[in-house]
């Protein structure tokens, strides 16, 4: 455990900032734009969440999963496709329902965002590991 980098702390000040995000509750900035400022706290959230996550489930520090850091990449990236779709099911649910309203008007785009790099991750995942770029013992 003396290895794992921290993500305690990543996770959390992430939660604050993403959680603000749904309150008026910061000054305009240098900008005088107090939506503007909602949105660089709530992305510096969103980065913070991520790195928490990365450093979670990979007991590393850095950003980038590279295939050499899953532990089993030929079931692994169905579970991120998965996870893909179903961000791509709640912007869908976001825009038929009345929920859209009390969320920030670029909830939507973010989680669309999240869902588009995490099927663009696996997608890759599975062509190397069970695709047409997958390695073959033979090398010419």
């Amino acid at each position: 455990m003396a290895n794992e980098p921290e993500w305690r702390w990543y996770a959390f000040a992430g939660l604050l900032m993403v959680g603000q995000t749904l309150f008026d509750v910061l000054p305009g900035g240098p900008w005088d734009a107090p939506s503007f400022t909602r949105g660089i706290v709530g992305l510096v959230g969103l980065c913070c969440l991520y790195i928490g996550w990365f450093r979670f489930t990979f007991k590393s520090n850095g950003i980038i999963p590279s295939i050499n850091r899953w532990q089993n990449p030929q079931q692994s990236w169905i579970k991120v496709l998965i996870f893909s779709f179903t961000c791509f099911v709640i912007v869908g649910i976001l825009q038929l329902n009345d929920i859209e309203e009390q969320l920030p008007e670029t909830a939507g785009m973010i989680v669309l965002l999240i869902g588009s790099l995490a099927m663009l991750n696996s997608i890759y995942v599975g062509l190397v590991v069970s695709g047409p770029l997958k390695e073959t013992g033979e090398e010419e």
